[in-house]
């Protein structure tokens, strides 16, 4: 955690550590024992070994003074758990503070000690507590973490996660997002700073009140008994803030406006650690115009929204609170405003079947209105918290067996078309908290091992990604997929090689105009993207290499983005469209401005005009031109 890898002061042990270096700089790869055996001749004064965070930040320390010229070997060879940054940006989660939800979902979790649906032993819901949910020290701890295991963190994916977001008040979204934007603005001067003023930072006593925030010794609620009316979740958290805030569910503190997230948001554009991606989570039922305009404000790309189901009667046997439509209309409103959509859905509700799920799976992609970019696959689990305990003692509701499970997940993974990416197929639920029902949070490999026997495969972007093979630039061919959606053409930009295997996509929105009527799903104030085509993502895979930096066979900074922006103008302009907006992050405004993009109020903008004068913009006079890019349609 943050809190060790401060307390640790490299040049404390540079006798020890420096020959250990040198000793790894010319032992070239290991295996583990061999690298077991290496670090047990170097040990710590108290005999134990380094662990590879202390050595990571010995290589930073000595690495200019003792002229290691080779440090981006070895930090690439010492990095820990390599997967967190192989799809190419540096996830961050963070987590609101518990708050009253408006959900009375029966399967959903009720632990007052987080936020509505998390559970207090989930690995970031760990973390989010022990900062006591301030938006600042998470941010920054997880910036802190991640370097300290040497991952590059340039380039940020910051993910909001916690209860339903549009509820929380509109000053705590604000104050939230900025707050994180702050600790990325913050890390680079933290990262150097003395160890006692970085363990300040993260001090749960630096901001008053904040100490009290702790929910860790509120009582657990049985789901199976409680009214939750009168002592559920909303009654016990609400009153636990009041306590907590004088009478308040927001502390006095918790509040910026519109203009300081700006400010943030400005400085972050040139930041050593840039938001490249902003991720929100919410209810289709608390989506409207007004919300999506907020969103895009606060700078978000991509929204999480739990649909769960497609079956209006499982929505109501779950009271869930919404219906279809409502879930059909959030969609079609998110795609119009750019936003990259990543829907939650699950199997095993009460009132439904195994072979109710495979039809209720398909019409994710058989519905234009939904058609989700990522997907998220949440089987229902059974928590001692959950109403769902009733429905389940009173033998109305069970959890799929094995096999059951194992059929249904079969039967749906290969329904995923090629420009969805699934996400999870299980959610990280520790199994000690799940009373029945699946424990293997492993289930998508044993997916993907019963399909290889039967021949079968998933063809979702996450199957496809290049990761962490290497890659020749000059061996990929763009493919462009289309489909249609309930606003217009969707085209999906995928540069692929011989295999198939993805170094790099782009989505693009060509919205079809309602004749005469206006365009009725376009949300009110964004009015700058009337008659766009929309750059919604552009995306290259293969492990995050630092900004500036190159690596070779490294799908990232190798021209790729440029090529996919390149054919999404080019496609833009053959359908007539005289701009092409994109919802760019705002550690991204930057990469547009070189590629001739100009700033709107919430999108960037690039004329089509001229096509010949916006293709030399965005590739350069070194680059290939697009008509020199193989593709197949």
């Amino acid at each position: 955690m943050a809190r060790s890898y401060l307390s640790f002061d490299p040049r404390e042990h540079a006798e020890r550590l420096v020959p250990l270096i040198e000793d790894l700089r010319v032992a070239g790869p290991l295996d583990s024992r061999a690298y077991q055996r290496l670090i047990n001749r170097h040990p710590r004064p108290d005999g134990g070994p380094y662990s590879k965070r202390e050595i990571l930040g010995a290589v930073r320390a000595f690495a200019d003074e003792r002229g290691w010229n080779d440090r981006r070997e070895l930090v690439a060879r010492l990095r820990t758990k390599p997967v967190r940054t192989i799809s190419g940006v540096a996830p961050v989660t963070v987590l609101t503070k518990p708050f009253p939800c408006p959900g009375r979902c029966v399967f959903c979790p009720s632990d007052v000690r987080q936020p509505k649906s998390y559970l207090s032993r989930e690995p970031g819901a760990q973390r989010a507590a022990q900062h006591r949910f301030d938006p600042y020290r998470q941010t920054l701890a997880r910036l802190l973490a991640l370097d300290g295991n040497g991952h590059p963190v340039d380039k940020v994916e910051l993910l909001v996660l916690g209860g339903t977001w549009s509820s929380y008040p509109l000053p705590y979204q604000i104050w939230f997002v900025t707050r994180c934007f702050d600790a990325m603005n913050d890390f680079a001067a933290l990262r150097t700073a003395a160890l006692e003023a970085a363990r300040t930072a993260l001090d749960p006593r630096g901001r008053e009140g904040l100490a009290e925030l702790d929910f860790a010794a509120m009582p657990e609620i049985d789901g199976a008994v409680v009214e939750p009316d009168t002592a559920g979740y909303n009654h016990v958290v609400g009153e636990f803030l009041r306590r907590t805030h004088d009478g308040a569910l927001l502390a006095d503190d918790e509040t910026a406006t519109w203009e300081r997230l700006e400010e943030t948001q400005r400085a972050n554009e040139s930041a050593a650690a840039r938001c490249v991606g902003l991720v929100l989570e919410t209810r289709p039922d608390h989506v409207d115009p007004a919300e999506v305009l907020r969103l895009r404000r606060l700078g978000a790309t991509k929204v999480q929204l739990g649909v769960q189901s497609l079956d209006d009667a499982v929505l109501r046997a779950n009271r869930r609170g919404h219906d279809v439509a409502a879930s059909r209309r959030a969609v079609s409103w998110l795609r119009r405003a750019g936003f990259k959509l990543h829907l939650h859905w699950m199997p095993n509700l009460h009132g439904s079947s195994p072979e109710r799920d495979v039809e209720d799976f398909a019409r994710l992609f058989d519905d234009p209105a939904l058609r989700p970019d990522e997907l998220k696959i949440y089987p229902c689990s059974l928590i001692e918290s959950a109403e769902l305990m009733q429905v389940y003692r009173a033998g109305q509701w069970r959890p799929y067996t094995h096999d059951e499970l194992l059929g249904v997940l079969v039967d749906c993974l290969p329904q995923v078309p090629a420009w969805c990416r699934v996400t999870r197929v299980i959610r990280d639920i520790p199994g000690d908290d799940i009373l029945v029902g699946n424990q293997q949070t492993n289930f998508r490999e044993v997916v993907e091992r019963r399909l290889d026997e039967l021949g079968r495969r998933s063809r979702d972007i996450r199957a496809r990604e290049v990761r962490a093979r290497s890659v020749a630039p000059e061996s990929l061919r763009l493919e462009v997929l289309f489909y249609e959606s309930s606003i217009g053409r969707e085209l999906f930009l995928q540069m692929v090689d011989a295999e198939q295997r993805l170094a790099g996509f782009a989505r693009l929105t060509l919205p079809t105009p309602v004749p005469a009527r206006g365009d009725e799903t376009l949300p009110a104030g964004l009015d700058e993207i009337r008659g766009s085509a929309l750059l919604r993502e552009v995306h290259v895979y293969g492990g995050v290499v630092a900004l500036g930096g190159r690596r070779d066979g490294a799908a990232q900074h190798a021209g790729l983005g440029r090529r996919l922006v390149a054919a999404a103008a080019e496609h833009a302009f053959a359908a007539g469209a005289p701009d092409l907006a994109v919802i760019s992050a705002v550690g991204t405004r930057a990469y547009y401005r070189r590629l001739g993009f100009v700033d709107g109020s919430l999108y960037q903008h690039l004329a089509l005009g001229n096509l010949a004068a916006a293709r030399r913009a965005i590739l350069g006079r070194e680059a290939i031109t697009v008509d020199s890019i193989p593709r197949t349609v």
